[in-house]
């Protein structure tokens, strides 16, 4: 099996991707690296890989909008999520003293955005497509430094000047598990998209083309009304006009529980577009894995 992830080595998206595949003892498959999460969330899409993992959302800085708006244009599936413990360390391959230039993803940058204020305030601020790619920029110059993981720092023999440097000790970043295809409610479950009702998720995107007064609350009172238990609710822009949103919706249960069905079909006739992402293990199933260490 081939495994999409954003790359190059060193990423926080190897890290989940080693996660998931320790977790299925898929020994055997091979990671493929892609420059950035649309190509690496394409690559499924495509048949370049045969799934992929995706940040989608981090405890600092919220969702990643560039997977929430892929998810509503391509034709894919989540199968499961993983949480990875996040640690932004500062490296370089000279000292403190000399950075002039830190290098990062957007949320690299944006998770350490005190620490680089109160530290480095005059430093130039430059975005790369992954934290692994700015590790890998900051090995050609002592100027350069790069907000990345400590693996990272030891793929591309840099030092680590400074450990733990987000904004908030507590950092983790959830990963979704990606297949291509469309996800229905009669498609028989395959591989990893098995799990008991209890321990599963389910994803969907729904859109009210016509806003009218009490249209949100008809569609949390489908899920209030049969004790359905919601995990996250957001909007993103349509990018249609201003103040038109698409609802993004996670909540406890699978596609094929009873209550769910019904739930769903209530919704279905109550919005113009009804989006199911897919129906997968939640991350308290994989609990018994130690996410301090991050596999």
């Amino acid at each position: 099996m081939i495994v999409g992830v954003m790359g190059p080595e060193g990423s926080y998206s190897e890290k989940a991707a080693k996660l998931w595949m320790q977790k299925y003892s898929m020994s055997g498959s091979e990671l493929r690296y892609f420059a950035d999460i649309e190509d690496a969330f394409l690559a499924t899409v495509q048949g370049k890989s045969d799934i992929s993992i995706i940040p989608i959302e981090n405890s600092i800085e919220g969702s990643v909008g560039v997977t929430l708006d892929l998810l509503l244009e391509n034709e894919a599936k989540i199968v499961g999520e993983i949480v990875v413990r996040i640690e932004h360390c500062l490296l370089s391959k000279g000292g403190p003293e000399k950075v002039r230039v830190i290098l990062s993803h957007p949320q690299g940058l944006a998770q350490c955005r005190h620490f680089l204020k109160k530290h480095f305030p005059d430093a130039e601020l430059r975005s790369t497509g992954s934290t692994s790619h700015a590790a890998r920029l900051a090995g050609e110059f002592e100027e350069m430094a790069a907000i990345a993981s400590p693996e990272a720092a030891e793929c591309y023999g840099l030092k680590v000047l400074l450990s733990n440097i987000q904004d908030k000790k507590e950092n983790y970043t959830r990963f979704i598990v990606l297949k291509a295809g469309k996800k229905t409610l009669t498609e028989p479950e395959t591989g990893s998209e098995k799990c008991s009702s209890s321990a599963c998720k389910t994803s969907l995107i729904v859109y009210l083309e016509k806003d009218r007064p009490g249209a949100l609350y008809e569609i949390l009172g489908t899920f209030a009304k049969r004790k359905i238990n919601l995990t996250k609710i957001e909007s993103r822009p349509s990018k249609k006009e201003l103040g038109d949103y698409y609802f993004y919706i996670d909540f406890e249960g699978h596609d094929s529980d009873a209550l769910v069905k019904d739930a769903l079909k209530d919704i279905k006739a109550k919005t113009d577009t009804l989006k199911i992402l897919g129906s997968y293990p939640a991350f308290k199933t994989f609990r018994s894995v130690n996410i301090d260490k991050g596999y």
